[in-house]
């Protein structure tokens, strides 16, 4: 017998990350023995309770899979989409249930990371694993010294003040930077330029905690390798 949280469990079925799970819970799109269950916290045992996702019954994935991909501008960072717009899912061929770890909103290029492994995703995205994030920035004008310390230091959004961030210039550019954050709030990155009035026209992921997108094509696709994953997995189990 293995009592287990019922996000917990869908996750190990591949459904999506932890956090996620509780959103599909919430919804009303997960049933136990055939009552739908809505409350969050809930354990289950998971040798005897019949779970299901969206009417199917789900059971933990036999085996992971784990996916780069150098995401193209308007392509969209979720699993499907009502108005019919194409999804990173679009541009993998697996025969897995994949999810995307995290989202780059529309105009975002570069690495996302996809996987049917739920405590996976969970531990890569969540704030509380302070997972750093490397994107290279390009704005409207000349960045200057004064705006970058200030950027460095902590920006005052909506959420509150940003976590200090480390900033280098691309020296052939002076419109362009790189900067390397662990918090993940909505197109934070965008707003935390413009605030300061540089209009961002161009943002690209090139790196999730210690791993480097090296696909040089936009669409382009591989799984991790076995090196690349016990390399992230240290970072996200903290040895």
């Amino acid at each position: 017998m293995e009592i287990v949280r019922l996000n917990k469990y869908l996750a190990s079925c591949g459904i999506a990350a932890r956090r996620k799970c509780d959103e599909l819970i919430l919804s009303g799109q997960v049933s136990v023995n055939g009552i739908v269950e809505k409350k969050l916290g809930v354990k289950i045992d998971s040798d005897v309770d019949k779970v299901r996702y969206d009417g199917h019954f789900v059971s933990p994935t036999a085996k992971f899979e784990y996916v780069m991909l150098n995401k193209p501008k308007n392509v969209i960072t979720t699993v499907s989409d009502d108005r019919k717009r194409q999804t990173v899912l679009d541009l993998v061929d697996s025969k897995n249930r994949l999810f995307p770890i995290g989202r780059l909103d529309r105009d975002t290029t570069g690495l996302m990371i996809l996987t049917n492994d739920g405590d996976f995703a969970y531990r890569l995205s969540h704030p509380k694993y302070k997972v750093q994030k490397k994107y290279r920035v390009r704005v409207s004008r000349k960045l200057s010294d004064r705006d970058l310390a200030t950027l460095a230091n902590g920006i005052s959004l909506e959420e509150g003040v940003t976590a200090p961030c480390e900033l280098t210039r691309v020296e052939t550019d002076e419109k362009t930077v790189d900067i390397a954050l662990h918090q993940g709030w909505n197109r934070q990155v965008r707003r935390m330029f413009s605030t300061l009035d540089y209009e961002v026209k161009r943002l690209h992921r090139t790196e999730i905690g210690g791993l480097r997108l090296n696909l040089p094509l936009f669409g382009q696709w591989r799984r991790l390798k076995s090196y690349e994953l016990k390399s992230i997995r240290r970072v996200i189990h903290g040895n």
